[in-house]
């Protein structure tokens, strides 16, 4: 997995390439919660992301629950059915904002 960075005014967006799994969730995590320190609002772009596992949907719970304490916000864009799919069986798809 990458994840390569874009900044805008108040939002960075993380662009996620390829698998998020046990050994990747970590540098996920680390990536999102140094986001956060750079902006108030986080939009993870996800369109080449084709697998989470469990160790993923944590990274990004971490990150959502960090977006609420500052005030800020996380969003999903661009996510593939198939992570999608992970979203709704896990019940994922209430807690994160996807577009």
């Amino acid at each position: 997995m990458t994840v390569t960075e874009t900044r805008g005014e108040d939002t960075v967006q993380l662009n996620v390439e390829g698998n998020v799994d046990t050994n990747t969730a970590p540098q996920l995590q680390m990536h999102i919660l140094q986001a956060f320190q750079k902006g108030r609002n986080v939009v993870l772009e996800m369109s080449k992301c084709p697998y989470m596992s469990s160790a993923g949907l944590r990274a990004l719970l971490i990150g959502q629950k960090t977006a609420t304490s500052k005030g800020g916000s996380m969003k999903l864009v661009n996510v593939q059915p198939s992570v999608k799919d992970i979203f709704e069986v896990s019940g994922f798809a209430t807690i994160l904002t996807v577009v």
